[in-house]
Protein backbone atom coordinates (compact mmCIF):
# COMPACT_ATOMS: atom_id res chain seq x y z
CA UNK A 1 0.00 0.00 0.00
CA UNK A 2 0.84 3.18 -0.66
CA UNK A 3 1.23 6.40 1.63
CA UNK A 4 -2.11 7.35 0.30
CA UNK A 5 -4.27 4.51 0.34
CA UNK A 6 -2.70 4.17 3.89
CA UNK A 7 -4.39 7.04 5.22
CA UNK A 8 -7.19 6.32 2.79
CA UNK A 9 -7.45 3.12 4.82
CA UNK A 10 -7.65 4.20 8.35
CA UNK A 11 -9.50 7.76 7.37
CA UNK A 12 -12.46 4.78 6.57
CA UNK A 13 -11.67 2.50 9.56
CA UNK A 14 -11.78 6.18 11.77
CA UNK A 15 -15.28 6.57 10.20
CA UNK A 16 -16.71 3.39 11.13
CA UNK A 17 -15.55 3.29 14.77
CA UNK A 18 -14.51 6.83 15.73
CA UNK A 19 -13.53 6.06 19.50
CA UNK A 20 -12.95 2.34 19.42
CA UNK A 21 -11.15 0.04 22.17
CA UNK A 22 -10.87 -3.25 23.68
CA UNK A 23 -13.67 -5.46 24.16
CA UNK A 24 -12.20 -6.93 27.44
CA UNK A 25 -14.02 -5.18 30.45
CA UNK A 26 -11.90 -3.54 33.17
CA UNK A 27 -11.33 -0.78 35.50
CA UNK A 28 -7.86 0.31 36.03
CA UNK A 29 -5.16 -0.93 34.99
CA UNK A 30 -4.68 -4.18 37.29
CA UNK A 31 -7.95 -5.37 36.03
CA UNK A 32 -6.89 -5.33 32.95
CA UNK A 33 -3.28 -6.58 32.80
CA UNK A 34 -5.31 -9.63 34.60
CA UNK A 35 -7.67 -9.38 31.42
CA UNK A 36 -5.16 -9.50 28.58
CA UNK A 37 -3.18 -12.33 30.70
CA UNK A 38 -6.25 -14.66 30.74
CA UNK A 39 -7.25 -13.85 27.22
CA UNK A 40 -5.08 -15.89 25.54
CA UNK A 41 -6.48 -18.77 23.89
CA UNK A 42 -9.65 -17.57 24.86
CA UNK A 43 -12.30 -15.03 23.32
CA UNK A 44 -13.15 -11.46 25.28
CA UNK A 45 -16.34 -12.66 25.87
CA UNK A 46 -15.00 -15.99 28.11
CA UNK A 47 -13.03 -13.90 29.62
CA UNK A 48 -15.20 -11.29 30.13
CA UNK A 49 -17.64 -13.78 32.06
CA UNK A 50 -14.77 -14.83 34.22
CA UNK A 51 -13.35 -11.31 35.39
CA UNK A 52 -17.16 -10.05 36.41
CA UNK A 53 -17.26 -13.18 38.90
CA UNK A 54 -13.64 -12.60 39.77
CA UNK A 55 -13.09 -8.79 40.11
CA UNK A 56 -16.53 -8.41 41.87
CA UNK A 57 -14.59 -9.86 45.21
CA UNK A 58 -10.48 -9.42 43.71
CA UNK A 59 -9.38 -6.96 41.83
CA UNK A 60 -6.02 -5.76 43.47
CA UNK A 61 -2.96 -7.90 43.63
CA UNK A 62 -3.73 -8.56 47.62
CA UNK A 63 -6.88 -9.55 46.79
CA UNK A 64 -6.08 -11.96 44.22
CA UNK A 65 -2.93 -13.58 46.63
CA UNK A 66 -5.60 -13.99 49.09
CA UNK A 67 -7.73 -15.77 47.05
CA UNK A 68 -5.32 -18.92 46.87
CA UNK A 69 -4.36 -20.36 43.78
CA UNK A 70 -7.00 -23.05 43.85
CA UNK A 71 -9.62 -20.13 44.88
CA UNK A 72 -8.22 -18.54 41.96
CA UNK A 73 -9.01 -21.14 39.73
CA UNK A 74 -12.54 -21.73 40.64
CA UNK A 75 -12.74 -18.15 38.84
CA UNK A 76 -11.26 -18.81 35.81
CA UNK A 77 -11.69 -22.45 35.45
CA UNK A 78 -13.59 -21.85 32.28
CA UNK A 79 -10.70 -20.55 30.09
CA UNK A 80 -8.05 -22.37 28.40
CA UNK A 81 -4.28 -22.12 30.12
CA UNK A 82 -6.44 -21.76 33.37
CA UNK A 83 -3.87 -23.86 35.68
CA UNK A 84 -0.80 -21.31 34.10
CA UNK A 85 -2.68 -18.78 34.06
CA UNK A 86 -3.40 -19.16 37.44
CA UNK A 87 0.04 -19.12 38.08
CA UNK A 88 1.49 -16.60 36.49
CA UNK A 89 -0.87 -13.79 37.94
CA UNK A 90 -0.61 -15.07 41.10
CA UNK A 91 3.50 -14.49 40.35
CA UNK A 92 3.08 -11.32 39.01
CA UNK A 93 1.10 -9.77 42.05
CA UNK A 94 3.93 -10.54 44.07
CA UNK A 95 6.27 -9.01 42.04
CA UNK A 96 3.66 -5.61 41.60
CA UNK A 97 3.75 -5.57 44.95
CA UNK A 98 7.35 -6.24 46.04
CA UNK A 99 8.97 -3.94 43.08
CA UNK A 100 5.97 -1.45 42.11
CA UNK A 101 4.04 -0.87 45.12
CA UNK A 102 1.15 -2.69 44.01
CA UNK A 103 0.66 -0.38 40.72
CA UNK A 104 0.93 -1.58 36.92
CA UNK A 105 4.29 0.10 35.54
CA UNK A 106 3.91 2.39 32.67
CA UNK A 107 7.49 0.60 31.23
CA UNK A 108 7.97 -1.89 28.75
CA UNK A 109 11.06 -4.00 30.26
CA UNK A 110 9.01 -3.52 33.68
CA UNK A 111 6.34 -4.85 32.14
CA UNK A 112 7.78 -7.60 30.19
CA UNK A 113 9.06 -8.78 33.13
CA UNK A 114 6.32 -9.82 35.18
CA UNK A 115 5.02 -13.80 34.56
CA UNK A 116 2.63 -14.46 31.94
CA UNK A 117 3.79 -10.87 30.19
CA UNK A 118 5.19 -10.82 26.35
CA UNK A 119 5.52 -7.94 23.86
CA UNK A 120 2.21 -8.40 22.70
CA UNK A 121 0.97 -7.65 26.36
CA UNK A 122 2.67 -5.18 27.32
CA UNK A 123 1.98 -3.09 23.70
CA UNK A 124 -2.02 -3.39 24.81
CA UNK A 125 -0.90 -2.06 28.44
CA UNK A 126 0.79 0.70 27.54
CA UNK A 127 -1.42 1.41 24.88
CA UNK A 128 -4.95 0.86 26.23
CA UNK A 129 -3.98 1.64 29.73
CA UNK A 130 -1.86 4.53 29.34
CA UNK A 131 -2.13 5.70 26.26
CA UNK A 132 1.17 5.05 24.38
CA UNK A 133 1.02 4.82 20.41
CA UNK A 134 1.83 1.23 20.56
CA UNK A 135 0.31 -1.70 18.10
CA UNK A 136 -0.33 -5.06 19.81
CA UNK A 137 -0.25 -8.02 16.84
CA UNK A 138 -2.51 -10.74 17.74
CA UNK A 139 -3.86 -13.09 14.90
CA UNK A 140 -6.29 -10.81 13.64
CA UNK A 141 -3.89 -7.93 12.88
CA UNK A 142 -1.51 -10.55 11.82
CA UNK A 143 -4.13 -11.90 8.64
CA UNK A 144 -5.20 -7.80 7.85
CA UNK A 145 -1.70 -6.95 7.77
CA UNK A 146 -0.64 -9.27 5.04
CA UNK A 147 -3.87 -9.35 3.31
CA UNK A 148 -4.11 -5.83 2.87
CA UNK A 149 -0.61 -5.51 1.74
CA UNK A 150 -0.39 -2.73 4.91
CA UNK A 151 2.16 -4.06 6.55
CA UNK A 152 3.02 -7.59 5.11
CA UNK A 153 5.71 -9.93 7.46
CA UNK A 154 6.53 -13.28 8.32
CA UNK A 155 6.44 -12.95 11.60
CA UNK A 156 4.50 -10.70 14.84
CA UNK A 157 7.30 -8.51 14.69
CA UNK A 158 7.77 -8.19 11.20
CA UNK A 159 3.91 -6.82 11.29
CA UNK A 160 4.72 -4.92 14.22
CA UNK A 161 7.68 -2.95 12.90
CA UNK A 162 5.57 -2.29 9.53
CA UNK A 163 2.50 -1.04 10.97
CA UNK A 164 4.68 1.52 13.21
CA UNK A 165 6.74 2.57 9.99
CA UNK A 166 3.98 3.20 8.13
CA UNK A 167 0.64 4.28 9.91
CA UNK A 168 0.47 8.33 10.53
CA UNK A 169 1.14 9.26 13.20
CA UNK A 170 -2.30 10.89 14.20
CA UNK A 171 -3.90 7.22 13.42
CA UNK A 172 -1.30 5.50 15.98
CA UNK A 173 -2.98 5.58 19.16
CA UNK A 174 -6.21 3.28 18.03
CA UNK A 175 -4.92 1.71 15.42
CA UNK A 176 -4.28 -1.52 17.49
CA UNK A 177 -8.03 -1.45 18.20
CA UNK A 178 -9.10 -0.55 14.85
CA UNK A 179 -7.16 -3.21 13.11
CA UNK A 180 -8.02 -5.95 15.86
CA UNK A 181 -12.02 -4.73 15.33
CA UNK A 182 -12.20 -5.16 11.37
CA UNK A 183 -10.12 -8.60 11.31
CA UNK A 184 -12.47 -10.21 13.86
CA UNK A 185 -16.13 -9.02 12.54
CA UNK A 186 -14.76 -7.88 9.01
CA UNK A 187 -11.41 -9.32 7.70
CA UNK A 188 -12.12 -13.10 9.47
CA UNK A 189 -10.02 -16.23 9.10
CA UNK A 190 -12.12 -18.21 6.44
CA UNK A 191 -14.56 -16.21 5.24
CA UNK A 192 -14.07 -12.70 4.94
CA UNK A 193 -16.91 -10.43 5.03
CA UNK A 194 -15.57 -8.63 1.94
CA UNK A 195 -18.61 -7.45 0.09
CA UNK A 196 -18.96 -5.22 3.41
CA UNK A 197 -15.70 -4.44 3.93
CA UNK A 198 -14.68 -0.65 3.78
CA UNK A 199 -11.54 -1.17 2.29
CA UNK A 200 -12.33 -3.42 -0.59
CA UNK A 201 -11.32 -0.89 -3.44
CA UNK A 202 -8.13 -0.62 -1.40
CA UNK A 203 -7.51 -4.66 -1.03
CA UNK A 204 -5.83 -6.76 -3.00
CA UNK A 205 -7.14 -9.96 -1.53
CA UNK A 206 -7.33 -12.20 -4.22
CA UNK A 207 -10.66 -13.60 -3.02
CA UNK A 208 -12.44 -10.60 -2.31
CA UNK A 209 -13.52 -10.30 -6.13
CA UNK A 210 -15.41 -13.06 -6.00
CA UNK A 211 -17.61 -12.11 -2.98
CA UNK A 212 -20.87 -11.16 -3.93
Amino acid sequence: MNPSQIDQLFTRLQAARPRPTTELRYLGPFELLVAVILSAQATDKKVNEATARLFAVANTPQALLDLGEAGLKEYIKTLGLYNTKAVNIRKTCVLLLERHGGQVPRDRAALEALPGVGRKTANVMLNTAFGEPTIAVDTHIFRVANRTGLAPGRTVREVEEGLLAVVPDRFKQDAHHWLILHGRYVCTARKPRCAECPLRDLCPYPHHSEVN
